[in-house]
């Protein structure tokens, strides 16, 4: 072989040289790309008998039906057609311009390109699993931020860490079809693309693309999350924290004045966002912020310090005022409800609407533990780490930390924001302990003397125990879980069925429970698209969209008087809740009211076959304190359009009875017993008791219904011990109008 022939070979086989770390990296970085998946996938298990894969959740179905009219009609259509919903928020109905676009336009355009190369699965399919995909996805941008924060091994525990968060799991697994998807991609990416974009060893030109791809990431964000406001004040604050710690430097300025006036440019071009939103309280911090970027840039050049000082108060002084005059005209809009009571949880209890929402509620312990786990240890440490190194990049993680943690504990769903700074921060502490025991084991130096030696000795056995406490502690917080029985965290969150195969109780049953999936395909089949539902809020998506009825109400609760004439409705006697239907809503379209209850079963003491019923609190049985108290904030407002009177109003749930002290079992007064939601509730568990041939028996008393009849009820053919004891049922009854009106003749 001659000399250029074997240069040629050495150089042919460098270029396919593998570097073993990195295929090391790699094959652990699509091992948790994969467990990430596969584990969202788990409530597929429910579905596969049915041959239909529902969506999760209430909400996620109206991102549905606006994604399916994407599809149909352009992606742009929502917004150029002046489409209005009719068949939700009777009699208005829903301008779905209102809508974010992010996600249904996302869902919409790939699944026309989908479709275009031959994808045969339906819309709802596919839009239930675009969740996982992009639930994964978010795992794999986590590692590129953990990569530059502290290297590989930071970004492979960071994207183990996101993948199995049981906040994120809960809301990216299969079905969960929401904002907080769009939202935690266009969070991520911009983490990501912001932070490189400051990099001081990058050239000017890679710092300006970089902006824009982040700008890119924050408009996507602000179009698929109301939860951007988060983002934009992170970054404010982040931003002036390095100006006050003397850190500026221009392309800091150069960044966030293009990241920033970019995106909210894209972001205000959709009606939703529109050009109010650049005087969102929010906003108008960021543009301050922009303020004080030109003063500490003007700070740089020679300038008497005299001048200075007259200089900065001068432009605060314009700064504040300017604000001032845009808040007396009204030019400055108002946060919303729910984010104020974000900041400020106490503020939530003024709101029994906004209080009533489960995913609302502050967060628990109990929830922030099974969030973090004992690696909460290493989440403390990487604090430590970052605070003994306070670059740029870590302080931005700091305040992410904090900031998101003060959210996460805020309200319980905001948890979702939280994880990835806790798993970043978690990355950095694990590999800051890991490093000293891993620069141990790698060897003593033939130098060292032999007392030396020994002493080396020793310390690598104190590495090796080390490591190895290190490996049992994350092989309980990721594995088997002493929490959880044995069963790994992520395995106990991910492991559920969705919500409407779960007949919307929060259980693991054996089977699908089919009572809303049969409820909805009877709706759909023999009612009519403009027969109005009478139902609570919680359930208009599944109604308007699978049952294919029209509802006065559902979970966009944007109209919050509506929904108190919904609470006042189920809470008040037949003739007072028909006479609100009739006067508000008319007759004509009116037919139909709904109720759903869960029924624990429980054997006779003295006999073996018979069970009693008794409702357990997981439905309308144990929503209906909230409609009490909803309906009775707005007591004043429904006594002046008088449908309450001083004598039978009510403020809350103490107007219909009161909880025994002995048994804890709540004693319904005759008021409690004479309001709709009681007599439905009680005539869906005597029907389910009747059907059972008198093996089972209501502990409800019976009632006797002037103006409802049952129309059909989901659930009597239940079997007596299907899901350990807890049956739930839904009742559809018709509204008899001909009988209303022959007692209220004036109506």
């Amino acid at each position: 072989m001659s000399k250029d022939q074997s240069s040629g070979l050495n150089s042919f086989s460098k270029m396919f040289k593998v570097n073993r770390s990195s295929v090391i990296v790699v094959s652990a970085l699509i091992l948790i790309l994969f467990v990430a998946f596969t584990v969202r996938m788990l409530p597929m298990r429910w579905e596969i008998g049915s041959g239909q894969v529902h969506l999760n959740e209430y909400d996620p179905y109206y991102q549905y039906s606006i994604t399916s009219y994407m599809v149909e009609n352009g992606l742009f259509s929502p917004y150029t057609d002046n489409w209005i919903n009719n068949q939700q928020w009777y009699p208005n109905g829903l301008h779905m311009a209102t809508s974010l676009p992010a996600l249904p336009m996302t869902a919409a355009a790939s699944y026309q390109i989908y479709s275009f190369f031959g994808g045969t699965i339906d819309l709802m399919e596919f839009c239930a699993l675009l969740t996982v995909a992009l639930g994964t996805l978010s795992c794999l941008i986590v590692y590129f931020i953990g990569k530059d924060f502290g290297g590989r091994a930071v970004g492979l525990f960071a994207a183990l860490a996101l993948a199995l968060a049981p906040s994120f799991l809960q809301r990216s697994s299969l079905g969960f079809f929401d904002t907080e998807i769009p939202g935690m991609i266009g969070l991520l990416f911009f983490v990501l693309f912001f932070l490189r974009s400051l990099d001081p060893k990058r050239s000017l030109r890679t710092s300006l693309i970089y902006s824009i791809g982040a700008a890119l990431a924050l408009a996507y964000f602000i179009c698929g999350w109301g939860a951007a406001y988060y983002v934009l004040g992170l970054t404010s604050l982040f931003v002036f924290a390095v100006v006050l710690l003397k850190r500026y430097d221009r392309r800091l300025l150069i960044s966030y004045s293009a990241t920033m006036g970019i995106g909210l440019l894209i972001a205000i071009q959709f009606p939703i966002i529109g050009l109010s939103y650049l005087t969102s309280a929010p906003v108008l911090l960021v543009a301050g912020v922009f303020i004080v970027l030109l003063l500490a840039e003007f700070m740089q050049h020679d300038v008497l310090a005299k001048n200075k000082i007259t200089i900065v108060l001068a432009v605060l002084i314009a700064t504040v005022s300017s604000f001032a005059t845009l808040s007396y005209f009204g030019y400055i809009g108002n946060i919303a409800g729910k984010f104020i009571a974000t900041i400020s949880p106490v503020a939530r209890a003024s709101s029994p609407l906004i209080a009533s929402v489960a995913e609302h509620r502050v967060t628990a312990w109990a929830n922030l533990y099974t969030e973090l786990g004992i690696c909460a240890l290493f989440f403390i440490l990487g604090i430590y780490f970052i605070l003994n190194k306070p670059t740029n990049r870590n302080i931005f993680l700091l305040i992410f930390g904090a900031t998101g943690l003060y959210f996460g504990a805020s309200m319980v769903r905001l948890l979702v924001i939280f994880a990835p700074a806790f798993a970043l921060l978690m990355g950095l502490g694990l590999i800051g302990v890991l490093k000293p025991f891993m620069l141990l084991l790698k060897g003593t130096p033939d130098t060292f003397t032999k007392a030396k030696r020994k002493m080396s000795l020793v310390n690598k056995k104190y590495s090796i125990l080390g490591v190895v406490l290190i490996f049992v502690i994350l092989l309980t917080q990721f594995a088997f879980t002493p929490q959880t029985g044995g069963v790994p965290r992520a395995y106990s969150n991910a492991y559920m069925p969705t919500t409407v195969s779960a007949a919307g109780l929060p259980v693991v049953p054996n089977e699908q429970m089919t009572q809303w999936l049969d409820m909805l395909t009877y709706t759909s089949n023999n009612l009519h698209s403009t027969d109005v539902v009478v139902a609570w809020w919680d359930y208009g998506y599944w109604l308007s969209v699978m049952g294919d009825v029209t509802t006065l109400a559902d979970n966009a609760t944007i109209d919050e008087g509506q929904i108190e004439n919904l609470a006042y409705i189920y809470m008040s006697s037949e003739d007072e809740a028909l006479r609100m239907i009739t006067e508000k809503y008319g007759q004509k379209n009116v037919q139909y009211i709904l109720v759903y209850i869960s029924l624990y079963l429980f054997e006779y003491e003295d006999s073996p076959t018979g069970f009693y019923s008794y409702p357990y609190g997981l439905a309308d049985e144990g929503k209906w304190a909230q409609m009490a108290r909803i309906s009775g904030g707005a007591r004043d407002r429904l006594i002046s359009e008088g449908y309450m009177t001083v004598d039978n109003a009510w403020s809350n749930e103490s107007g219909f009875g009161s909880s025994d002290e002995d048994s804890g079992q709540w004693m319904w007064n005759q008021d409690g017993m004479d309001s709709v939601i009681y007599k439905l509730m009680s005539s869906t568990e005597f029907a389910f008791a009747e059907n059972s041939n008198g093996v089972i028996s209501a502990t409800s008393n019976e009632v006797t219904l002037k103006y409802l009849k049952i129309e059909y009820i989901s659930g009597l053919n239940a079997s007596y011990n299907p899901y350990n004891d807890l049956v739930p049922v839904v009742g559809l009854f018709k509204i008899d109008w001909a009988a209303y009106n022959a007692a209220h003749p004036t109506h």
